[in-house]
């Protein structure tokens, strides 16, 4: 009996792995760590490969999430201050806009 198999990403409990570079798995951990309060770019390219945060906010804010960007100024890990890195914050989720 042929059984057909999905792509394995699409299979996957786990598809937005940090070796999955895709568009789609690096805003669906945006949101996630989003969902867990504010988060900054630093923090999104460091702990989750996240190379463009600024371009998936605003995929996420495309698709009706109230993300707002507070600036501010923060140390990288090698010690060297950054005016002006954007804090993303999280309002509500689409389906709560629309409410």
């Amino acid at each position: 009996m042929d059984e057909k198999k999905g792509h394995p990403q699409e299979s996957s409990p786990n598809n937005s792995h940090l070796h999955d570079t895709s568009n789609g798995a690096q805003r669906r951990r945006s949101l996630k760590r989003l969902q867990q309060g504010p988060v900054d770019t630093l923090t999104l390219r460091r702990e989750l490969c996240v190379l463009m945060p600024a371009a998936r906010i605003k995929e996420l804010r495309d698709l009706g999430y109230n993300i707002s960007t507070t600036r501010v100024s923060l140390a990288d890990e090698q010690g060297v201050w950054h005016k002006g890195v954007a804090l993303y914050t999280l309002h509500a989720n689409p389906v709560e806009v629309a409410a």
